[in-house]
């Protein structure tokens, strides 16, 4: 037993001991594929999306009044800088509790309801250098995310497929096989030249995704779509998707 405190001032119990209940779950057919965003947290290849709750931003404005009164306090150990240490660290444990809350109920979910889930390999680490996107990227908490799908699956007997990052899974029709040349972030809708039908960008992604992640399943490798090259003739590069317990 472990009895700690946090900076919030809250004190837990922790209790080592083996756990009868985390059981192999029944094997089952499902897979389904997972598109990370910030629009939606989550767009699956079913067409569901996911709502971002945007905890930080929620608590934005109670954050910064927090840090304000804080940063007006003398510096030192005195008694009412003390306190507005903590309700700093309040305000922040209560963002952490609400994103950890929901992030469990999600990847429990995924897990119980699938026995393969397809994600995509991202670098967390160089996203978060993008200025304007940062904050955002940091509340949706993509990498908490990735660690909790995979542990679960460890407990219940599921696969957790992570695709290799360069994958065009949003400019590729997920219907005839087409890559288009350009994709701005902007584009939320779009129709395919060669088949004409028309996709929601997340929910295409996301099929792609979940096809690429079978293909690695099957065979251990993947091939990247046609690309175009400088001369207009179409070439065909195969390269491995990369494949993570």
């Amino acid at each position: 037993m472990t009895v700690s405190q946090d900076a919030a001032g809250r004190w837990f119990v922790s209790l080592l001991c083996e756990d009868p209940g985390v059981q192999p779950l029944p094997t089952m057919d499902a897979a389904v594929g997972v598109d990370a965003g910030l629009d939606h947290l989550l767009t699956l290849s079913t067409g569901e999306k996911i709502t971002n709750p945007r905890h930080e931003r929620h608590d934005r404005a109670r954050l910064a009044k927090a840090q304000r009164e804080l940063a007006r306090k003398a510096k030192g150990e005195g008694a009412n800088r003390a306190k507005s240490r903590r309700k700093v660290a309040r305000v922040h444990a209560r963002i952490t509790d609400r994103r950890r809350d929901t992030l469990h109920k999600i990847t429990t979910r995924l897990v119980r309801d699938n026995q393969t889930i397809v994600i995509e390999d991202l670098t967390v680490r160089n996203l978060l250098k993008n200025g304007r996107l940062a904050r955002a990227i940091s509340d949706a908490a993509w990498s908490e995310f990735r660690t909790m799908l995979e542990y679960k699956a460890r407990w219940y007997g599921r696969e957790v497929i992570a695709v290799d990052r360069w994958f065009p899974s949003s400019k590729l029709c997920s219907h005839c096989g087409t890559l288009q040349n350009t994709m701005p972030l902007n584009v939320r809708t779009w129709t395919c030249g060669s088949c004409g039908v028309t996709h929601d960008r997340d929910v295409n992604a996301a099929r792609n995704i979940l096809a690429a992640g079978l293909a690695v399943s099957a065979c251990g490798a993947g091939v990247r779509p046609q690309r175009s090259s400088p001369g207009g003739q179409s070439a065909t590069k195969q390269e491995p998707l990369r494949r993570e317990p």
